[in-house]
């Protein structure tokens, strides 16, 4: 089985960016925990803080892979081309977010891509992507 995990913007700064919201701990350095954690499975990782490249991704590897964790960033909050790239592709895809947007600013609280996901995960922290990839693997086993 294949995860992509595909990161939007300032996701690239975790561990030095607001680490009372996002931690203080670098992506790089949990995904070797994820990876370890789940041996069985391909875990592949994409990070870009531009909304075109993020779509190329997904286009790439929807058709191929067993599922998608995005992770889209403050383009969740504005982008209809994500939501299209989403709809588009025939693997399932699990909207994370690190933060509890819902306890957020008021902006943060509007999604434009949930309505073409599988489900979202929030407010767990790095375990929000520990907790999609369960996600994807029991809709695999149906």
């Amino acid at each position: 089985m294949r995860i992509q995990i595909i990161n939007g913007p300032n996701i690239n700064l975790l561990g030095k960016r607001e680490p009372g919201i996002y931690g203080a701990i670098a992506f790089e350095d949990y995904l070797q925990q994820l990876r370890a954690a789940y041996p069985g499975l391909a875990i592949d990782y994409y990070q870009s803080n531009i909304e075109g490249e993020m779509i190329d991704k997904i286009q790439e590897v929807g058709f191929d892979d067993t599922g998608i964790v995005l992770n889209a960033g403050a383009y969740t909050h504005t982008s209809i081309a994500l939501q299209d790239a989403i709809r588009a592709v025939t693997a399932p895809v699990v909207e994370v977010h690190i933060s509890n947007v819902h306890k957020r600013e008021e902006f943060r609280h509007k999604s434009m891509i949930s309505c073409a996901c599988m489900g979202v995960i929030c407010g767990f922290g790095l375990d929000s992507y520990r907790l999609a990839i369960e996600a994807l693997c029991q809709a695999r086993k149906g």
